[in-house]
């Protein structure tokens, strides 16, 4: 491998951080203009998104940390978006489930949030678009050979 390889994927690896940094951050800023913060934001979408989940599974699916889980659930159920269903099944399996004020919340902010994010990746074409999720795919996939 040259140094001129490990330049280049220093140089991408920086440019990646960055880019990533600069489009969380003003979406983070808007999310938080909702009154919540982004991990709640993401079990709110979560949930709207793909129904019923297991508490235990959330964090693996928004990409947090298993402890952190029971405390964001309990926030977002203090303000009344969502609850805790017990498994009828398995009783040590409890699910999320949205509430209907949850419901309402997400589809009154939920196009705001997304022309925001369509505002911000603006800058690409629609064929670039296409382009970088292809080549971040392959690289994300291709990281489960170095765990």
């Amino acid at each position: 491998m040259s140094s001129e390889q490990v330049n280049q994927s220093l140089k991408l690896f920086i440019v990646l951080s960055r880019a990533y940094r600069a489009v969380n951050e003003n979406v983070n800023k808007l999310i938080q203009t909702y009154g919540l913060n982004p991990t709640e934001f993401a079990v709110m979408e979560l949930l709207y998104h793909k129904g019923d989940q297991p508490l235990q599974q959330i964090g693996g699916k928004i990409l947090l940390a298993s402890g952190s889980i029971t405390y964001v659930v309990d926030k977002l159920e203090q303000k009344g978006l969502l609850k805790r269903v017990a498994c009828p099944k398995d009783r040590r399996v409890t699910y999320a489930q949205i509430t209907e004020k949850g419901k309402s919340f997400i589809e009154d902010v939920f196009p705001d949030h997304a022309k925001q994010i369509n505002m911000l990746m603006s800058e690409l074409s629609e064929d670039e678009k296409e382009s970088v999720i292809t080549i971040l795919k392959k690289l994300g996939l291709s990281q489960s050979n170095f765990e």
